[in-house]
Order: structure tokens, then sequence, then C-alpha cells
């Protein structure tokens, strides 16, 4: 089937930082930042994370301060330098929180599709969950969602909802992909269905995905509940979404799309690509309920195409 651009493709740009002296890139999507601002002195917060120096009020919220350098595993920014850095103020993860870097380099347009993942070798925990080139040279794309789980571990944790057997059964006889590019998302995700024993395959990126549902549809075994990110490297979540749609061996698959994004327009979106469901990331319970939605609107399908065959 020949490509097909998303028509609700949205417009993000990358934003590209140094950490470290050497001025080796990172970045972050532009969707997750709501702002940038120099440096500004902070309030201490008493036994605080040791990544987060403090507080800081803007536009009459207070904001915690994360020293990013220290918070993935590379020299930290002395009280010292702090002066001529700057905030990266984020929404991810529900939580606005700022991320202090050593400089803002600048914004640029970004093909996702051209961003490659993290490699496997590199281990589980590594904060990178992508790469990719500007002008020679390498920018890292930071796992956001896996960094602030190490600062504030209750992400880590939600509430599963109680299961009636009927619920249980009615996941169970389902199958499930999971979609994500975090690790840390990937994690949760696959904890949620560990917990209440529901099986599921799970992917890295939207591409594998995408490979993965037209196999198991040639093999009579489609998959029929996609739980996928958006924001992914390579076939983000509304390419995905939309390519599923307009494939008529995947197309009964029920899509929830979920984001650590805190926005409406991202959920105005997702629905104009074909998914069933938008989520903010990560609330177990929510999930859960979703995907039984989901098992419902298909069970009713099943049901009325077997009424139509015995008529």
């Amino acid at each position: 089937m020949a490509k097909t651009v998303s028509k609700a493709n949205q417009s993000q740009g990358m934003l590209m930082f140094t950490l470290t002296h050497s001025k080796q890139l990172f970045a972050i999507g532009t969707l997750k930042v709501r702002e940038i601002v120099p440096y500004q002195p902070t309030t201490q917060i008493p036994y605080s994370h040791h990544h987060v120096i403090g507080t800081v009020t803007i536009r009459n919220n207070t904001i915690p301060v994360i020293n990013m350098p220290a918070a993935i595993g590379l020299r930290p920014i002395q009280p010292e330098e702090y002066s001529s850095c700057y905030l990266i103020v984020t929404d991810c993860l529900r939580t606005v929180v700022a991320f202090m870097v050593r400089s803002i380099e600048k914004i640029i347009e970004c093909n996702w599709k051209s961003i490659e993942s993290s490699p496997q070798a590199t281990g589980k925990n590594v904060f990178v969950t992508g790469i990719t080139r500007f002008e020679d040279q390498i920018v890292q794309m930071l796992d956001v969602e896996l960094l602030l789980s190490k600062i504030y571990p209750q992400y880590e944790s939600n509430t599963i909802p109680m299961l009636t057997d009927i619920e249980r059964e009615r996941l169970k006889a389902l199958k499930i992909l999971l979609v994500d590019d975090s690790s840390i998302a990937r994690k949760q995700l696959s904890d949620a269905l560990d917990s209440i024993n529901i099986g599921y395959q799970i992917c890295n990126n939207g591409v594998e995905a995408l490979t993965l549902m037209r196999e198991q549809a040639t093999k009579d075994h489609p998959i029929q509940l996609l739980v996928s990110d958006i924001e992914m490297p390579g076939l983000d979540g509304y390419e995905l979404a939309f390519e599923v749609q307009n494939d008529h061996g995947l197309s009964k698959a029920y899509i929830i799309l979920h984001t650590s994004l805190s926005s409406e327009i991202c959920t105005d979106r997702a629905l104009q690509v074909g998914a069933h469901e938008a989520l903010e990331k990560f609330n177990a319970g929510d999930l859960i309920k979703a995907m039984l939605r989901g098992a419902e609107l298909l069970e009713s399908k099943d049901k009325g195409q077997a009424t139509e065959l015995l008529v």
C-alpha cells in the first residue's frame, strides 16, 4: 500500500540544547515545552530529590527546577554556573517542571521519520529514546518520561481497577498490542496488564507495530486492540492510527492513543485520524477502562455480524 501522510499530523519541532561543556546536542519535542526562560534564583525545598535544586515562580505557578545533566548521569551544573543557564519549562505526565540546561541552541523543524530508535544494546535505563543528526552533529532525543519517573517514582505505580471475571475474560480473549518508544512507558503498560494476567505483544515504535500488525493479519490472527504512544520516531501514533484505519486487513482494531502531553489538541487530532480514544499518560485505571470499552465494542460488532449471517 502506498504511504499516506496523516492529514492530522501535528507540526512539532525539535528544541536542541546542551548539558555539558563539550557542546553535545540533546533535544526534546517542542510539544512538551511551555516556555524557555533565563535561570532565576530558586527557593530550596527540604527533603526534595537531590536533582531538584529548588522551585521558581513563573506566571504565578510554583515550578520545581531539575538539574537536567545530573538527572541523566552527566556532570551536574554547579551553583556558580547557574546564572548563565536556562530553564526549559515543560508540561509532561500531567506535571509542570523546569529543566535547567547549559545553553539553548535552536528550535528546528524535524523530520521525525528520520529519527532512529536508541540501540537496544545501550540498556534499559538509558535516557535517550532516539538519535538523529543536525549539520553533521549527533542529536540525542531524551526520554523525559523515564527521567521524571526516576525523580518522582509515583509515576511507576497506579491503582489497577478490580475486574470481574467476565471483564477479565473479555480482555484475555483479545489480541492486544502495546506500542511506545519510552522504556518507562512500556514498563508501565506491561505492568498494568501483567497485574491482571492479560496477555499482550509489545513494540518499541510505530514502524515495528505496523509491520507486526500486517504479519498477524496475513496469518489470520489480527491485532484487535492497539494501545499506542503518539510521539514516536519513524512513525508517530497519529500516522500509525491513520495507516491502520486505511488498511482493510487492520481497520477493525480498536485504537487507543496515549500521550504525556497535556493538550486537548492531541485528543482532537487522535480522533481525526481514526483513533477511538485518546488518554493522557499514565493512569492504569483509565487505560484498563478504555480497553474494556474497546472489548465491549468489538464484542458487540461480532454479535452483530453473527446475527446478519443468521438472517
